[in-house]
């Protein structure tokens, strides 16, 4: 289906241009949300006849978004949640989560505004782009952690998880005992077996 584009679209086009999209793109995205018209003659007369009330808007709301962008950019929210020991969520962090995160810290975002490829699913820190305009963008920093505790480890750059396995290994090494017999396992609750001089001294 061919649209004209009523703003910039991402990897499409900018306002105005004419192109060529996928039927269920048109009618599911681009034409309920008012980023585009079909292109056919009637719709491209109204266009050009309101073009630089359309451009002007656009300009607004792109000047709106450039001013409210100062206070999200570079701005890290906190997300306490449960995860296995590999770091894997019980669940996920989605879209709404991040909204509700920069509402509770003063910056207000819509939900389709949060650019998420995936649910975020394992702890750590991630990066989100936010999508105040077609044509302004920003980044925060998703901070997902099992405690607060962890999640201040994780603000100063220590990868919590990699800390964790190195600690693994650490007990692991610690608690091999060199001097064992290769195949054997030591047991502090098993009886020590009789020497030779502690059995000589029973048979006598």
């Amino acid at each position: 289906m061919e649209v004209i584009l009523l703003e910039r679209v991402e990897k499409l086009g900018q306002i105005g241009d004419v192109v060529t999209v996928k039927n269920g793109f048109a009618r599911n995205y681009l034409l309920p949300n008012k980023k585009a018209l079909r292109a056919n003659e009637a719709n491209k007369k109204v266009f050009e006849s309101n073009r630089a009330k359309i451009e002007a808007d656009n300009a607004s709301k792109k000047a709106d978004a450039e001013k409210a962008s100062g206070g999200i950019d570079g701005k890290t929210v906190q997300l306490i949640r449960q995860a296995s020991n590999t770091g894997q969520l019980y669940g996920s962090v989605s879209a709404r989560d991040i909204v509700e995160a920069l509402d509770s810290d003063g910056a207000k975002v819509a939900k389709s505004q949060v650019v998420l490829k995936a649910p975020i699913k394992a702890i750590g820190m991630h990066e989100v782009r936010i999508a105040l305009h077609p044509e302004v963008s920003v980044t925060v920093k998703v901070n997902v952690a099992r405690s607060p505790e962890e999640a201040e480890l994780q603000a100063q750059g220590i990868d919590v998880m990699a800390q964790m396995f190195e600690r693994e290994e650490a007990g692991f090494v610690e608690a091999y005992d060199p001097n064992a017999e290769p195949g054997t396992i030591a047991d502090e609750g098993e009886t020590a077996a009789p020497t030779d001089e502690t059995a000589s001294s029973e048979e006598a």
